[in-house]
């Protein structure tokens, strides 16, 4: 923003000058400015919750609903990372640069995963104009390469416009073991779940502590907080007392919850009578996705029906806690006098999530490792599920059965389950109807705009000297007092992401029938389906031969609205193809990585890659007691990873291929106190029917061979929640069972690590890494 004038008076004597303060005197908010509150769930579709008519107990989402408004046509991108995108400039989100989620970017323009200059955030805009700005939770707009301590902050939240921020940057984290980050710096949780520790009870706590803070000292001063849990992303974790007030809720199976969702939702106002069910496999063979089927629930067997059940029991309970959770930030809200003139958003970024394909998962990294669950192993963990044991994700059934009475699921841009998610706003000062429905047809784009009209305020023309993309919604507030079902003002929305894509307009919508994640291709050939949406609200019949005309119109319209946003190209590439693109980053790529202790985690973004490849790991290391003990090197959790540590006086390393038992176990002789060079050699064989490495481990202390044997590395990534590469302890949730977080070395030194991917055998390596203790 351009200073202003100085219109005072400078003379050589300050008795004889005049000052001016104007210039150097910060922006205040209008009087009277609303507070603002965003709550934004992952993963949730329209029939999941008790306010839209669904089986999930939500009591503060009911309290808000009760004193405000529920939207029944509110629609996202189907994508977290996209959708979270238009929530922070208000423009779709391939003009965000946006359109995966970040660890897919592509190197076009709106696929490059980096807010343009030309896209001002709401943050920028309430913190130039006098609010205090806030940010809880879940951040996925940070390019991968980025979250570490080395890297550029300026995709980062405080770099976005907030004046704090406290969660986590990437697409998902475990809930009792986060990876933190406060403001520009990661750290350690505060403390253990053993100590009654949840990521969702902490985003509150911070939450409360924030706002106190700020009444403070600067009590008239209003305030924007975007507070965004894990919850309902996976892995599904909660407290058990929560997750057991389900019992035997969803037994009858995802057919029957839809068949009993169905008629509440259209006796709450959420859906017009006559509206019908979609079947739970519409896409035809040749086009499906077949981790995305259902198997439908009279198929299973008493054991998977017993599982599946168990699995959405977690997901309601996971749900139901966290919404208790800011229940205690809208109760402070309403106590301390703050809620009568605070917008409240409530809603979720895309439909409910089929990720934990037809068979759901107790480790949900086996999906993005293209790896199958196996019954017999998920059936272990069926007491355990939502304990820190797993990392547990419904079946697809679920996703289906929660986006009632919709078509798909999460990652569908071309269907309304993908897209149709709750929304509810509240504003006691501001909304004068309490618990009606409004039906008009929106999108995520449309809630800066919101925002901005509530608070007096416009997008700027120009940001930094750079010219600003016009805003890709429109303001709701008109729904505020407007009937039920006056004309939406929004006129037309395009979707596409993952290959899928769909066009509404005036009530009108053409779909592309295609799936993601097929690596199909071959877009030309798609067939184009056309719904009355204002009539089928389900998008039920498909009318594109009675209306052939119309679905030209559309589909000309998609590509009017895909050349304005930088869509092109498209692609529906499978997950492990899309995350294992190579990446530009400020380092250039390298065989050897040199790590010390005493440093933050590494995020697997940025550390050495050991996918698909062989690889040794060294270690000088310094024994002084001769219970010496304690992580030398780990990477990952228990849900997938490898560490090298002491214990019992041995050297140890395990690799623990997707959480699956037993983990693969490497254990030296006694080593009694001096200097080592220790390590692992992995040399890969070939690759196996999943993609996983095979091959042959062998532990060295100094020049060596301690144990040998047969292993199997993982195709994919260790986990998308940012378990970090770390040197003398290990963050978050332990890699193996042998020891317990942060298992710290003690009791000796580390020098340094290095990690190779280089030709070198173990043994040329070893005389260089023991060369460096001559020069102690």
């Amino acid at each position: 923003m351009a200073t202003k004038p100085f219109k005072g008076v400078i003379k050589l004597d300050i008795r004889d000058s005049k000052p001016d303060w104007e210039p150097f005197t910060l922006a205040r908010a209008p009087q009277g400015a609303p507070n603002v509150l965003i709550v934004l769930y992952d993963d949730t579709g329209l029939a999941a919750w008790s306010p839209m008519g669904g089986g999930i107990q939500m009591p503060t989402l009911q309290k808000l609903a009760d004193r405000g408004l529920m939207y029944s046509q509110w629609h996202t991108t189907a994508l977290c990372s996209p959708t979270r995108s238009t929530f922070l400039t208000g423009r779709n989100h391939h003009l965000n640069g946006c359109s995966c989620i970040t660890e897919a970017s592509q190197g076009f323009p709106g696929w490059s995963g980096r807010l343009p200059a030309e896209c001002m955030t709401i943050g920028q805009v309430l913190q130039d104009n006098g609010w205090s700005t806030y940010w809880l939770g879940k951040d996925h707009n940070v390019p991968e390469q980025d979250i570490a301590a080395g890297a550029s902050r300026s995709e980062w939240p405080v770099q976005k416009g907030f004046d704090r921020y406290y969660g986590f940057l990437g697409g998902e984290t475990n809930q009792w073991y986060p990876d933190l980050v406060e403001d520009n710096k990661f750290i350690d949780q505060p403390y253990s779940p053993e100590e009654g520790y949840h990521l969702s009870k902490d985003l509150v706590d911070h939450a409360l502590q924030m706002i106190r803070d700020q009444k403070a000292s600067n009590p008239s001063k209003p305030w924007f907080m975007w507070l965004c849990p894990g919850a309902n992303h996976a892995p599904h974790h909660a407290p058990k007392e929560y997750v057991d007030k389900y019992k035997g809720k969803f037994d009858a199976g995802y057919e029957a919850y839809r068949e009993w969702a169905l008629p509440r939702m259209i006796e709450k106002g959420l859906l017009p009578q006559g509206t019908k069910l979609t079947p739970i496999n519409p896409l035809p063979e040749d086009v499906a996705n077949a981790g995305d089927m259902v198997r439908p629930w009279n198929t299973l067997s008493a054991d998977e029906k017993k599982l599946f059940s168990r699995m959405a029991e977690v997901y309601a309970g996971f749900s139901e806690y966290t919404d208790v959770q800011i229940g205690r930030l809208i109760d402070y809200l309403e106590q301390s006098g703050q809620l009568d003139n605070t917008i409240v958003f409530y809603c979720s970024d895309n439909g409910a999530s089929g990720e934990g394909s037809p068979n759901g998962s107790v480790n949900e990294n086996k999906f993005f490792n293209n790896y199958p669950d196996e019954l017999s192993e998920n059936l272990k963990y069926m007491d355990a599920l939502g304990s820190v044991e797993t990392y547990n994700h419904y079946p697809t059934g679920w996703a289906v059965a929660f986006s009632t009475p919709f078509q798909m699921f999460k990652r569908y841009s071309e269907y309304a389950g993908g897209t149709c998610c709750p929304m509810v706003i509240s504003w006691p000062k501001g909304i004068k109807a309490k618990g009606e429905v409004r039906n008009q047809y929106h999108h995520s784009t449309d809630v800066v705009p919101t925002i901005l009209d509530v608070c007096g305020l416009q997008m700027p023309k120009t940001y930094r000297g750079v010219d600003q993309y016009p805003l890709s919604g429109v303001s709701m507030r008109y729904t505020f007092e407007a009937k039920p079902d006056a004309p939406t003002q929004k006129k037309r929305q395009y979707y596409s992401m993952l290959g899928t894509r769909g066009m509404w307009e005036d009530g009108w919508k053409a779909v592309a029938l295609h799936a993601p994640l097929t690596s199909k291709g071959h877009f030309d050939k798609d067939v184009w389906e056309l719904y009355h949406v204002d009539a089928d609200r389900s998008e039920s019949t498909n009318v594109a031969q009675q209306n052939p005309e119309k679905l030209k119109q559309l589909v000309a319209a998609w590509f009017e609205e895909a050349e304005t946003n930088k869509v092109l190209p498209l692609d529906d590439r499978s997950a492990a193809e899309l995350l294992g693109v190579e990446r530009p980053s400020e380092e250039a790529p390298r065989e050897r990585y040199i790590y010390y202790p005493g440093t933050s985690p590494v995020p697997e973004g940025v550390a050495v890659n050991v996918r698909g490849r062989s690889y040794k790991i060294l270690a000088d290391i310094v024994i002084e007691s001769p219970d010496c003990a304690g992580v030398v090197f780990a990477h990952g959790s228990r849900f997938g990873g490898h560490a090298l540590f002491l214990k019992d006086r041995k050297l140890h390393y395990v690799y623990n291929f997707l959480g699956i038992k037993p983990e693969q176990k490497f254990v030296s002789g006694e080593l009694k106190p001096g200097k080592y060079t220790v390590g692992m050699e992995f040399i890969r064989d070939h690759a196996g029917e999943h993609g996983e490495s095979v091959g042959k481990g062998t532990l060295y202390v100094n020049e060596h061979i301690e144990a040998q044997g047969d292993m199997k590395t993982q195709a994919g990534k260790f986990t998308l929640a940012g378990d970090g590469l770390c040197i003398g302890r290990d963050s978050g949730d332990a890699v193996s069972e042998d020891y317990a977080s942060p298992g710290e070395f003690k009791g000796g030194s580390i020098v340094m690590v290095a990690v190779t991917v280089e030709k070198a055998q173990y043994l040329d390596l070893e005389r260089l890494a023991a060369a460096a203790f001559a020069v102690d």
